[in-house]
């Protein structure tokens, strides 16, 4: 006996193949990179979509997302949607001082020759400058915090709209706090927008604390790996 129903057509789907895809965690693949542009861009207004702000689409992820996937991506991980394509995402560096060194090497000169200067107007006038956002890219000692020796990791969390409340956040922190520790880091801190404060709260009910250098216009966060 083969176990087959005996009227069973050839072909016919069986329940555990027409079950709907579920998202799940995995490591970030090479083909996710224009998943992650898309997630860092639509999310990089205060959690909303950044799509049209600036005059080059480009400039978000490429200060905010793509270097770390250039850089670390054995410490990227996105959420599947199930068939392959990533919702959401969470970048980190185990050595800040080392991706800042690495950044001036590498990143840096080519984003510099990519955007020389500011794009014209769009209209949208947001809160974080064009400008600033050029300097952003060109300057990465920004990263140096003062507590970066006692936080020497970063991070950058993103997830798409339809993805929110279901409890991938805090799993994407707890998957890249356990691959830290698992490298050695005792901590990790990350900066974020004042505007989004549904983030703030979020962080707040993970149970990442102010940094001393944190300030209401630029918070800074910090939670120990384990």
């Amino acid at each position: 006996m083969t176990g087959e129903r005996p009227d069973a057509a050839v072909g016919e789907p069986r329940a555990a193949d027409t079950a709907p895809a579920q998202p799940f965690i995995r490591p970030y693949r090479r083909e996710d990179r224009d998943a992650v542009f898309e997630i860092c861009l639509r999310t990089a207004a205060g959690g909303g979509d950044a799509t049209g702000v600036y005059s080059d689409d480009a400039l978000m992820p490429e200060v905010f997302a793509l270097p770390y996937v250039e850089y670390a991506p054995d410490l990227a991980f996105v959420v599947d949607d199930g068939k392959g394509r990533a919702l959401g995402y969470i970048l980190g560096v185990a050595d800040t001082r080392a991706f800042v060194e690495w950044w001036t090497r590498e990143w840096g000169p080519a984003f510099r020759t990519r955007h020389p200067h500011a794009g014209p107007p769009t209209g949208r006038n947001p809160g974080y400058t064009e400008e600033q956002l050029l300097a952003a890219g060109a300057d990465p000692n920004r990263m140096l915090i003062p507590e970066v020796d006692a936080y020497p990791a970063h991070l950058h969390i993103d997830l798409l709209p339809d993805l929110q409340g279901q409890g991938f956040g805090r799993r994407l922190i707890d998957t890249l706090r356990a691959a830290l520790a698992e490298q050695g880091v005792a901590a990790v801190h990350l900066g974020m927008d004042p505007a989004n404060t549904a983030a703030r709260a979020f962080y707040d009910r993970l149970g990442f604390h102010e940094l001393p250098s944190s300030r209401p216009d630029a918070p800074l966060l910090g939670i120990a790996t384990s």
